[in-house]
């Protein structure tokens, strides 16, 4: 059984306070209480978990190399705050008694806070028919998203505009140009993609709530490479193409010169070809993988996502769209800087 959260205690925390009434309600609806036994730990120093922590009942120990340097009980002016707030942690918290507390993404607080203090946003009501529904959640919780200064992420959703689509509406149109990156507010797209055999399309892979497209042909600077069309009614918000490389593309990208990328592989990565498989067997990287870029949306989930990957193409442009991809994935990737052709020609394969 799930324990039940008290609204009127959520909003004495600080900096929940703060927020306006709708948007503390909303805020309420994404929470949940965790049970913490006596002993155990809500957190440990140096943990990096970008979270407010609060105590909902209970007494916490805040603990330095084993010394307890401060006791907070629930209720308390100390029990109001965010648990010894802080990345990376500079303390541990133990429960001194069977506790509950809550975790709170401290990015999707500190937005909220950010379009109070503005006036320029109200977070609108979640569809309550699925449990796929809060999107920006979803989008905070990837991996690549940490890597983002706080700053350009509140940017990015205060620039966003949202549309409406009706379904079997094209959202994007294949070879039609790059001018917005998109995420799925509410519905769910089917992304397709032509070719001679099959002039239809193929199915290359259902989206939903919180998965984002669009982004290929923005970072390659080409035309879109697949249709995207509405399977459901629903809603997307979206970036234009200035903004899009501006906040998110950049941040995103570790680039590496050959000489970096040949030692991370010396340490376990693995050489990843985003080319054609024609150009990749013409000439490849020795002991590469080969998925090209169109196919690793559908093919992404057959990575280890305990590896690291190292992208390459002719010139970065693929490599840069398939590493945006992978790092929404929770897949660390590397961009190999100007592609294969920087390889020392005996690690290089050719036909």
């Amino acid at each position: 059984m799930s324990l039940e959260i008290d609204p009127k205690q959520i909003k004495s925390f600080s900096p929940i306070n703060s927020l306006n009434p709708e948007n503390a309600q909303e805020l309420i609806k994404k929470i949940t209480a965790t049970p913490v036994q006596a002993g155990h730990y809500v957190f440990k120093k140096g943990d990096v978990d970008k979270t407010h922590i609060f105590l909902l009942s209970g007494v916490i120990e805040l603990v330095d190399d084993k010394k307890v340097v401060k006791v907070i009980k629930a209720g308390s002016a100390e029990g109001l705050q965010p648990l010894a707030h802080g990345f990376p942690r500079r303390v541990s918290a133990r429960a001194k008694t069977a506790s509950v507390v809550t975790k709170i993404n401290s990015d999707m607080l500190d937005i909220m806070l950010t379009w109070d203090q503005t006036g320029s946003y109200t977070v609108e009501g979640v569809d309550e028919e699925g449990d796929e529904t809060d999107w920006m959640t979803r989008i905070l919780q990837t991996r690549a998203f940490h890597r983002i200064p706080p700053a350009n992420i509140q940017a990015m959703f205060m620039r966003m505009e949202s549309v409406s689509y009706k379904p079997g509406e094209k959202v994007i149109e294949q070879e039609g140009e790059g001018d917005y990156f998109y995420i799925i507010k509410e519905g769910r797209c089917l992304v397709t993609r032509s070719t001679p055999a099959n002039p239809n399309g193929v199915k290359l892979a259902t989206l939903s709530v919180g998965d984002s497209f669009g982004e290929e042909a923005l970072i390659s600077d080409s035309n879109r490479n697949a249709t995207i069309t509405m399977l459901t009614g629903g809603h997307l918000m979206r970036l234009n193409k200035e903004d899009f490389n501006t906040l998110l593309n950049e941040p995103l990208l570790n680039w590496v010169d050959y000489d970096e990328a040949s030692k991370l592989v010396e340490g376990g990565a693995i050489w990843f070809d985003v080319r054609l498989p024609v150009e990749h067997k013409a000439k490849f990287i020795k002991g590469s993988i080969n998925i090209p870029l169109i196919f690793l949306r559908m093919k992404a989930n057959s990575l280890d996502a305990q590896k690291k990957y190292i992208i390459y193409c002719d010139t970065g442009r693929r490599s840069s769209a398939a590493s945006f991809l992978l790092n929404e994935k929770n897949i660390e990737a590397y961009v190999l800087r100007d592609g294969v052709d920087t390889a020392e020609p005996g690690d290089l394969e050719t036909s």
